[in-house]
């Protein structure tokens, strides 16, 4: 028996601007299959992929219901799920190919999400997923990093969500030398204090870098890479490795070459989409539930807005739209 709930959803792509690119709606929302949890949603953030979703979907008679990272309770599960149970707090960054987070209540898989951490409210939790992920895919699955890792990380705009969990998993996890782009006093402190070593201006990127890290650096992470492509073949040492999460067109990576880089592409939907059985994503996240409830990790929380509304989602775009975020926006029920 399927069960109506509130949602924000668009039918149609539309600048963030327009009334109508996120609505009010009801949706239906189905019985969990084996593997689902049935998730009564508290809190959700907004991140860089609502963003590209609501602008580039096209047009659907349904509501196209987007939102990805999510805390909340679970209702119901599936006849399969052994890892949770009704009352559990749970916290997950979701599929891209189903129902999103901005709805009251949620189907998610039960092997992408995780136990939510105990020492950290709903909002403080939803922020975390998506980019947590990410940055722990791109570090620890792409460049294959460990405690006992040398060298030097750039890690390019460090204040935004996805550098803010990079910097802290890099400082906490890995040796690594942390050198983190910012271009404003308040990112730059930011940056600093979830773990970047130095900071470097990411407006004359080769050059600034060079002053903290004359020899170069071993690792790039990247979330803009096309206009960069050419100043981190400059900066990386030899056989170097790029982990890039966003995709350019017309990128030209054939500068990488003399120097036998490695570029890697970090998608953090990719074990949802073609890895359903893995259960690699829910291990993560109870691991940094651990890690956040021993005080290792923080949230990077830095806005709330109170009521899951289209008026506040389209307010939570905006703000990302603009491209100078630090940390995250969540949006709480």
């Amino acid at each position: 028996m399927s069960t109506r709930t509130s949602a924000v959803g668009s039918f149609r792509s539309l600048p963030v601007d327009d009334p109508d690119a996120l609505v009010d709606v009801e949706i239906e929302v189905g019985e969990p299959g084996p593997h689902d949890l049935l998730v009564e949603v508290r809190a959700v953030s907004v991140n860089p992929v609502d963003v590209k979703v609501r602008a580039g979907f096209g047009s659907a008679d349904e509501p196209k219901v987007l939102g990805f990272d999510a805390a909340g309770v679970v209702r119901a599960v599936g006849t399969e799920v052994r890892a949770f149970a009704p009352g559990d707090e749970v916290y997950y960054a979701g599929s891209i190919n189903r129902t999103g987070s901005n709805a009251g209540l949620q189907l998610v898989d039960s092997r992408i999400a995780g136990h939510k951490p105990a020492s950290l409210d709903f909002a403080e939790a939803a922020a975390l997923p998506l980019t947590t992920i990410t940055a722990w895919e791109g570090l620890f699955d792409r460049f294959r990093v460990g405690r006992d890792a040398t060298g030097t990380l750039l890690v390019v705009s460090a204040a935004g969500g996805v550098g803010s969990m990079v910097l802290q998993l890099a400082r906490k996890l890995t040796g690594l030398e942390i050198v983190g782009t910012a271009s404003r006093p308040e990112s730059a402190e930011w940056a600093r204090e979830l773990g970047a070593h130095h900071i470097a201006d990411h407006h004359d990127l080769v050059r600034e870098v060079r002053k903290v890290a004359p020899g170069g650096v071993q690792y790039v992470f990247s979330p803009v890479s096309g206009q960069n492509v050419e100043a981190y073949a400059e900066l990386l040492t030899p056989r170097g490795e790029v982990v890039a999460i966003d995709e350019p067109e017309g990128m030209d990576l054939l500068p990488l070459k003399s120097k036998s880089l490695t570029w890697h592409w970090e998608l953090m939907f990719t074990r949802p989409l073609y890895e359903p059985e893995s259960t690699a994503q829910r291990e993560l996240l109870d691991e940094v539930a651990r890690l956040v409830d021993a005080g290792e990790l923080r949230t990077t929380l830095t806005t709330r807005l109170s009521g899951l509304t289209a008026e506040n989602v389209r307010e939570a775009h905006r703000m990302v739209e603009r491209g100078s975020m630090i940390g995250k926006v969540v949006i709480e029920r």
